[in-house]
Parts: structure tokens; sequence; C-alpha cells
């Protein structure tokens, strides 16, 4: 949590200012046992009835300070506590934004959303409330108990030994709590997971009548979470309970004694009543403090999350400049290339080896878990291969700044991402700078004209997120389209032609092929018919080559490709 202090800076005044005014408001609310005090010994007491109005305009005057002192102090709180948020928000987005595959599929999707949101906010009601009264209740506390002295120090003994009895009790439900709110939010990770895989996979759902198993599954997981809270709830309630027991006992005695020595002629009926008022003023403010202690355990253990996030690095390591290339006639060289993922048994691939030459067309085939695409996601470093080398122009692809490998790259993923916003929107991802007539050429070599001919609003069309009011081929389309619009060097489709019918892909791969500029293109596919008419098919089985070379060389050499190839088209009568 203590890392996170750096996120403050820029907002140091009002850090300041805040419980500046704070301590101000406190210092004028001790006054006020004092001023009722003389109101009841010297006014009421000697029928005085200009002093009690003197005194009551004082309170009055006090209470007006008291207020705008306290005004104050909760804006320049809650600008302190909102800017403070902002920049770490700020921080953490792009810090999960720069992190590898590996690291964002340890973290999990759920978890990042909730540390973004719950966990935020959990941190700023924390720092708004320790600005507030994390100075103010102690100075509050000590205060009264000092002022108590002024008045009768026999009588103020009662808070010496209050104070430490309360203190001890809300520090140890604070050291119970902190660990318990941490699995809190864990637990809540786990709810907000299957509440967005449910969101996501409802159709799937639906399609198999799983809606009962999966409600069960939801009230297990909202059931442990419910425990959790009611079981910290239940430790962090015992606060105010104890604190109101310990005090009242304290007021208790403290009138007893009062009694006797007002008996005795030693104390005034003004200072019991002032004695009394700074006792409750005690109690107020510990109620306020153990209160506090509650909210700052949260933010810390929110904080500790984020910062767990924050201090994760990436597992790619990033040059600054780029260094000098090695002349090469081949675009793209694998040399002995091995992948494991994090916390994996064994490799995903291992020994994989071959060059592609500019311009040429690679297809990529396999069974299903042959390792596709971990081959490609190696290409543009979205993951780091475990062994060997990828080459690309010569250079080794750790050694280019990222920007300026990922520039040289159009990916289509496998699963088709579009965002909210115009067709226009979507297609400047790729070139932010992109004109109409650039576009337009993108998403004609995608076979995507019609559909915008089809739209009144032409590249306004307003796409929603998801792109849930297209057609799986319709997002397949835009996001190859979003690819071509940067005409990139190196172009990647990881299996993002499968909800194309046959005609349309046979047209995308012929406009592919008269594509100025002459990128070299990877086809990742399950169809054979995608792919068969590459300068190059790689054919992959359990994460080694099992053949690389056209298709009909691997036709007679390579036992796999044929095995997918008589599965896909029927053989010949011989």
């Amino acid at each position: 949590m203590k890392k996170l202090l750096i996120y403050s800076k820029g907002y140091i005044k009002e850090s300041i200012l805040g419980p500046l005014f704070k301590l101000l408001e406190a210092s004028f609310e001790l006054f006020v046992p004092i001023i009722i005090k003389s109101i009841v010994d010297i006014g009421i007491g000697q029928a005085d009835k200009g002093y009690i109005v003197k005194m009551c305009l004082l309170l009055v005057l006090l209470g007006i300070v008291g207020m705008i002192c306290s005004v104050t102090a909760q804006y320049f709180a809650a600008k302190a506590s909102v800017g403070f948020v902002t920049k770490l928000r700020h921080a953490l987005f792009k810090h999960i934004g720069q992190l590898s595959y590996t690291e964002i599929d340890t973290l999990g999707t759920s978890s990042m959303i909730t540390r973004m949101t719950s966990d935020m906010n959990q941190v700023q009601n924390g720092i708004n409330l320790a600005l507030r009264l994390l100075l103010r209740s102690p100075f509050i506390v000590f205060g009264a108990m000092i002022m108590a002295y002024t008045v009768d120090r026999k009588a103020a003994f009662t808070f010496v030994v209050a104070i430490p009895a309360l203190s001890a009790v809300v520090f140890t439900i604070m050291l119970l709590s902190i660990p318990l709110y941490k699995k809190v939010q864990q637990r809540l990770d786990k709810v907000l997971n299957a509440t967005r895989d449910n969101l996501i996979g409802v159709r799937v759902i639906r399609a198999f009548r799983l809606e009962e198993r999966e409600v069960k599954e939801f009230d297990k997981l909202n059931e442990e979470l419910t425990m959790t809270q009611k079981f910290v709830g239940g430790i962090s309630s015992l606060t105010n309970p104890l604190t109101y027991v310990f005090i009242n006992l304290a007021i208790i005695w403290l009138i007893h004694i009062g009694a006797i020595r007002v008996s005795a002629g030693l104390l005034t009926q003004g200072a019991v009543l002032a004695l009394y008022n700074y006792m409750s003023q005690i109690l107020i403010e510990l109620i306020k403090f153990a209160n506090l202690i509650i909210s700052i355990t949260r933010a810390v253990a929110s904080g500790n999350r984020i910062s767990a996030v924050l201090d994760i690095e990436s597992s790619l390591v990033e040059k600054d400049s780029l260094s000098q290339a090695t002349p090469s006639e081949y675009a793209i060289e694998f040399r002995n290339v091995g992948l494991q993922y994090k916390n994996a048994s064994g490799e995903s691939l291992s020994n994989i080896n071959f060059s592609v030459r500019k311009g040429e067309t690679v297809g990529i085939i396999g069974g299903t878990g042959s390792g596709k695409s971990s081959l490609v996601n190696l290409i543009p470093r979205f993951y780091d291969a475990s062994s060997g080398e990828i080459i690309v122009d010569g250079i080794n692809v750790k050694d280019y700044p990222l920007k300026k490998l990922r520039d040289k790259i159009g990916i289509v993923p496998q699963k088709a991402v579009l965002f909210k916003g115009s067709i226009r929107d979507n297609m400047q991802w790729g070139k932010k700078d992109a004109k109409d007539e650039e576009i337009m050429e993108a998403i004609t070599i995608a076979q995507a004209s019609e559909v915008v001919a089809q739209k009144k609003e032409g590249l306004d069309f307003i796409i929603e997120q998801g792109g849930k009011n297209l057609s799986g081929g319709q997002r397949q389309r835009f996001t190859i389209a979003r690819a071509l619009v940067k005409k990139p060097e190196i172009l990647i489709f990881d299996d993002s032609a499968s909800a194309l019918d046959f005609a349309t892909d046979a047209a995308l791969r012929k406009a592919l092929r008269e594509m100025p500029g002459n990128p070299t293109v990877f086809i990742v596919s399950q169809r054979t018919s995608s792919i068969q008419h590459a300068d190059k098919i790689i054919v992959l089985d359990d994460g080694e080559t099992a053949g690389v070379g056209n298709h009909f060389e691997l036709l007679e050499n390579c036992e796999v490709y044929r095995e997918i190839y008589d599965s896909q088209f029927k053989k010949e009568a011989k």
C-alpha cells in the first residue's frame, strides 16, 4: 500500500489542508464544554441573563466557523482522494496494457475488473475518510482528556483508564479484519467471474438447458462470499457495542465521582456537565474512529491487491532502440523454437524450424490443440519463446521495441472483436489518420463492401459493443479490414475466416494475393481449401512440425496433412 502513495503527488496541498481544517473544527469543538460550564456556573448560578446570551452567541459563532472549516476540509479531502484514485486507475490500466498474455492469463480478467472497480472505490473511500478523521478523532480524544484535566484532575483520571482500553478494542478488531477483507475481495473475484461467464455464454447455457446448474453454482459462490462478509462484518460489528460498554461504564463512574465531589463542595455542577460532555465527545469520536479503522482496513486490503498487480513485471523485456539488422532474404525465421506456458507441465511447441521469404503466403494447419495459434502469437511477441529464436527481417523479435515490431504486423485474431462506435472508428484502429478511401479499399479487399453499402449511414453506421448488431461473418470481415487498413508488412490471420462461406473465403484469398505492397501472409485455418494455394504450408501435430511444403508435396509426404485433407474432401475415384 505504501508504494501507491507516489500517486498522491500533485495533491499534497489538498492532503495537508483537508486534515488542517478538520483540526481547526475540532479545536472549536473542544471549547464548547468549557463555555457550557461557564453558562451553568456563572450565567445560571448568578442569574446573569446577559452573560447567558453572550455565551450562547459565542456557541453559535463557534458552530458557524466550525461548519465552514468542516465543509472546506470535506472539499479538499474529496479532491485529494478522487485525484489520487484517478491517477492510480490510469496507472493500473496502463500497466495491465503492458503485460504480456502470460501475466494476463495468470491474473484473470474478472480479478483485474474487480481491482479496477471495487478495489479502487474502497481505496478512494478509505483515503477520503482518513484525510478527514485520522487526525481529527485522536486529536479530539486526547484534547478532551487534556481539557478534562483542566476542569478536575481527579475526575479526569477516568479518561486515562478508558482511552487505552478503548484503543485496545479498536486495534484488535482491526488486526483481525485486515486478512478477512482481503478474502472478501477474492471471493468477489469468483462471483464476478461466474457472472461474466454466464452473461457471455447465456445462449450456450440455454441451448443445453443448464440454467439450474449454473444458478446452483452461482448460489454456492455467492453463499461463500456472503458467509465471509457476515463473518468479517460480525467481527467489525463488535466495535460499536464494546466501545459503548467501556464509555458508558466510564460515564457512570465519572458521574458517581462528580456527584461525591459536588456534595463535598470540591466541584461545581457546570464542571461535572463539562466532564460529561468531554466523555461524550470521546465516545462519538471513538465510534467514528472505529468505523474509520474498518474503512482503512478495507482500503489497505484493496490497496495491497492493486499494488500486487503493479508489482508484476512483464515477462516481455523490451529494448529501447532497434539494433542493426543483419541482411536477410527471409521475412521471418523460426530457429529451434519452443514454447512452454507458465505453470504448464510440458511444452506447447517444440523444435519449430522454418523460414518464410518476403511476400510469401504461409498456411498453418493441424488438429485442435496442435499449437497453431501459439505459433503465430510468438511473432508479435504476445508470448515469448521459451527456447530458440524468432527472426523478423534479420533481427530477433526480442531486440525490437514492441511498437516497431507490432507496427510491422497486422493481426486478425481468432475471436472477432469490434468496439462500440462507427465503422470508420473501428477501421481507424489500424491507422489513426486513415482516409475514407483507404478504409473502403481495405473493406473491399475484406469482402465487406456490400455490408457498408447496405447501411444507409455508410461508414458512420454504429457498431454495438462486441459487434452484436452484425453477423459472425460480417464481424470477421470487418476485423480483417481493420488489419488491412494499416498496410502491414506481415499479415496474420488466426483462423479468422471460419464464419465465411467458401465463395467469400475464396474471393478474400484472391484479393489478398492481389494486394499492393505484397505483404507476407500467415493463414491459420482448419480448412485445407483455405491454405492449399499457399506458397508454403506448415503442418503441426501436438506442438511439433509434422511437415513443411506446398499442398502437393504434403499430400505425398505428410500423413497428418493427408488425413486432414481426406476428412474434408472425398478421395477421387481411382
